[in-house]
């Protein structure tokens, strides 16, 4: 059976909230139905099919073909199944997802995977600021799920972030890490400022010693080197990344002093 496709039409008016294209939602409704699904955010009603050409049926896989920044909402709330979009999207790309599989083949906007339980998100291009983080007004970000960001990562990646894994490979802006409560991020490439900055507890992952540390984390000796390994071989296992990230010889810094100071930077040493 063919995956249910919805292929845009033409660059949106407005900006789309596309949370009801998900395949706990589409199952068992009609195409007629599925056409008429409200997916506008302004005062005027715009439904699914005024804005997509929609085919196949199967509802456990679904397809988004196009591209724009104007598509919001891509996979929130998603609980099993698959969802991919063959270009980019706009902000809270699977948001509170707990399940399933969200695939995005561009760039994503603000908030990727905030509030996400579970799942696994894998992002081919750039995610914009926020990403695994939570709204304003709430205080905590990603809770458990795999966040892959192929491309580059804007400011306060994983900020409050409870549990997880936040894979970034082409480096991040400021303020990784920021107010961490535990979980892991991952980080190869070049770092911005102030990582970790108050983070309580968790684990922050990084190809290269990081430049711009705050003067409130100290080294602290060699890490547990157990731990490192099986890390490397779950990056592995995981189709993440095709190499070992830390070596067998990882640096280590303890913080941030500020809070707590539980957390931990681990780096590759030699770069």
């Amino acid at each position: 059976m063919k995956a249910l496709t919805f292929s845009l039409l033409a660059e949106p008016e407005e900006r789309l909230d596309l949370s009801g294209l998900a395949p706990a939602s589409l199952a068992g409704l009609t195409a007629l139905q599925i056409a008429r699904l409200r997916v506008g955010t302004g005062r005027d009603p715009v439904l699914a099919g005024d804005v997509f050409k929609i085919t196949g049926k199967d509802a456990d896989s679904v397809i988004i073909e196009g591209s724009s920044s104007r598509l919001d909402r891509v996979g929130s709330g998603l609980g099993g199944g698959s969802i991919r979009v063959t270009g980019n999207v706009g902000h809270q790309a699977g948001r509170s997802m707990s399940g399933g599989s969200l695939h995005i083949e561009g760039n994503a906007g603000d908030h990727a995977g905030s509030g996400m339980i579970g799942g696994r998100i894998e992002i081919r291009g750039n995610a914009a600021d926020n990403a695994g983080a939570p709204l304003a007004g709430e205080i905590i970000g990603m809770q458990g799920g795999i966040l892959i960001i192929r491309g580059k990562a804007g400011n306060y990646a994983g900020d409050r972030l409870r549990r997880g894994t936040i894979a970034i490979l082409k480096g991040c802006g400021d303020y990784a890490g920021y107010r961490m409560i535990a979980g892991t991020i991952v980080v190869t490439g070049g770092v911005g400022a102030m990582p970790g900055y108050l983070m309580k507890r968790g684990s922050l992952l990084f190809d290269r010693h990081p430049e711009h540390l705050v003067p409130t984390f100290m080294p602290c000796g060699q890490p547990d080197i157990a731990f490192s390994g099986l890390f490397d071989r779950f990056l592995i296992d995981e189709n993440i990344m095709t190499r070992p990230l830390l070596g067998q010889r990882p640096g280590r810094y303890g913080g941030d002093n500020a809070v707590s100071g539980k957390g931990e930077v681990l780096f590759r040493r030699g770069r």
